[in-house]
């Protein structure tokens, strides 16, 4: 893959972006899997899909990888809050739905 700077057309433009496109899924599929195991180990625990200080934590982290990239920091949480609510979905459809269980973590 070229990268942006040496791109001299739209072909190798739209290249690289694909080729971004798939790792960037590749990489939510690979993340997925540890939403899994960590719904395992949640039910093994008895703890619920949502752990609010967690979340804010991982906010935390991404807000501050977008200032390490240039990235805009709001911009970046606002997705990543989206991963966040469907990773907890996700668990939730192995732990059922938080509402049944108390806040813990």
């Amino acid at each position: 893959m070229k990268k942006p700077q040496d791109c001299v057309d739209m072909a190798d433009i739209r290249a690289g972006i694909d080729q971004i496109d798939d790792d960037l899924v590749r990489l939510f599929a690979e993340r997925a899997k540890y939403i899994d195991r960590a719904a395992e180990i949640k039910a093994e625990i008895d703890l619920p899909a949502r752990i609010t200080p967690r979340v804010e934590e991982v906010v935390t982290n991404v807000r501050a990888h977008a200032e390490t990239y240039g990235l805009p920091p709001d911009l970046v949480e606002k997705l990543w809050r989206r991963l966040i609510d469907w990773s907890i979905a996700r668990e939730e459809n192995k732990l059922g739905p938080d509402s049944l269980r108390e806040d813990k973590e």
